[in-house]
């Protein structure tokens, strides 16, 4: 029959959900601990509970060697073996030591021992459960606040909703429901292990996974979400199957759906938009509430567009404080400039302007013919500029330019831009004395 002692082991590994050997374990390091303390040795105790009897042996650990150097930790050879009968050098004997009362200062240190051992036991416990949970939608309780961040009760453990991952637009009172994500889960950290999130995008993806059963059975994905909590979100939805609308599935018969997910959160804006391979497509449609009239691409490899609306659709394209096209620019990963006709008309007319002087200046430069300055234009150099910023093997490349014309051409344009260019300055500190043996030089 088991002793009261293991039955309260028993007990309290079941209470906290963490194995009895673990507890057993820690019962005897912290035995252990209050005996080295109480007997003032620095002997390597250990001790061992006995399941039946519930006594708890104490025992110093001492390696077998041939000289004993340090009598704290070793034993000799010859005494080992009178004592254990035939053991070889270098393993490690048990020596009996007096069990002892423990003192106050002793059961606190023991006691400590062991709630420190069940402490990490419950962190451990809690670290595998849910850190494979990450991103999982999960119900709870607002069950207290510290500075700002709530403790939420979510069944097995209390949970963190720290005041970065809160929503501005929402306020809780303690027991009121909450449901929140999980957003990392820590054991390292000193607090609750599990962080909750309601500020996070995952919260909308997974609210709509809850309300539209063809995301919860993948006909529709949510290929993107952005949101910027207590205002505004936007996701891009796609359809696997063709016979499906993804817009429509999301947002529901008169609504019902959409509405549902914005009460959740606090009547925060839900902007759905369709997903599409064609980014000029995507950033179309992510821009939405807003008409766009034209999308282009100005640079692939930095992810740079640009988009041409009515004047009447500027401020909503772009929207309060930049809002719309900042969401937007996220859930598309491109950077978008969004212009009106008539600045993109203007700009246009600007660089005509400019192109077209350019062109006229090249016209006029002595030692170009208009032929020959008519030639560059049509074959992509309108100025002077780009004439001087060209290889000679660029200038021959054009039909009826040899090499000699090609290599003036180029002089000519280079000494052009020479001559237009400031003149160096001159060093702060430089002598006045030097300037006219500069000038004598130049």
């Amino acid at each position: 029959m088991s002793s009261d002692l293991y039955q309260v082991i028993e007990m309290i590994g079941r209470e906290k959900g963490v194995d009895i050997e673990l507890v057993v374990h820690a019962v005897e390091e912290a035995y252990a601990a209050a005996a080295r303390k109480n007997l003032r040795s620095e002997e390597n105790m250990h001790s061992r509970l006995n399941r039946d009897s519930g006594a708890i042996e104490l025992f110093a650990l001492k390696t077998v060697v041939e000289a004993v150097e340090n009598p704290v930790f070793e034993i000799s050879l010859e005494e080992a073996r009178s004592s254990f009968g035939e053991v070889e050098l270098g393993a490690q004997v048990e020596l009996p030591r007096p069990s002892v009362g423990m003192g106050r200062i002793s059961a606190q240190t023991a006691k400590q021992v062991i709630l420190q051992k069940v402490r990490e036991a419950e962190r451990d416990n809690i670290y595998i459960e849910y850190v494979h949970r990450i991103g999982e939608l999960v119900n709870g309780t607002v069950k207290r606040f510290e500075r700002g961040d709530i403790v939420v009760d979510i069944g097995k453990t209390e949970a963190l909703l720290p005041k970065r991952e809160q929503s501005p637009a929402e306020s809780y009172g303690q027991g009121d429901r909450i449901k929140v994500v999980i957003a990392s889960v820590d054991k390292a950290s000193k607090g609750p292990p599990v962080i909750v999130s309601r500020a996070s995008p995952k919260l909308v993806e997974k609210l709509f996974e809850m309300e539209v059963p063809e995301i919860y059975d993948s006909t529709v994905t949510i290929r993107a979400a952005v949101r910027e909590p207590g205002d505004r979100a936007k996701i891009a939805v796609h359809s696997k199957a063709s016979d499906v609308d993804p817009v429509g599935a999301c947002v529901g018969m008169k609504g019902i759906r959409v509405q549902a997910v914005i009460r959740e959160l606090r009547r925060e804006r839900i902007d759905i938009v369709e997903w599409s391979h064609d980014i000029t497509a995507f950033a179309e449609k992510a821009l939405s509430p807003a008409r766009v009239n034209k999308v282009q691409v100005v640079d692939e490899a930095g992810k740079r567009l640009e988009v041409i609306v009515d004047e009447t659709q500027l401020s909503l394209a772009i929207g309060k404080k930049g809002q719309n096209v900042r969401l937007a620019s996220k859930l598309i990963g491109w950077r978008i400039d969004v212009k009106s006709e008539d600045e993109k008309r203007k700009e246009v007319e600007a660089a005509f302007a400019l192109m077209t002087a350019a062109s006229e200046e090249l016209r006029r430069t002595p030692g170009i013919g208009k032929t020959t300055a008519e030639r560059l234009i049509e074959h992509g150099f309108p100025s002077l500029e780009k004439v001087a910023q060209s290889s000679l093997e660029q200038l021959c490349a054009i039909p009826k330019i040899g090499r000699s014309t090609a290599q003036r051409i180029l002089d000519v344009a280079r000494a052009h831009m020479d001559a237009q260019s400031p003149p160096p300055e001159s060093a702060p500190d430089q002598a006045p004395q030097d300037e006219p043996e500069a000038e004598q030089e130049s």
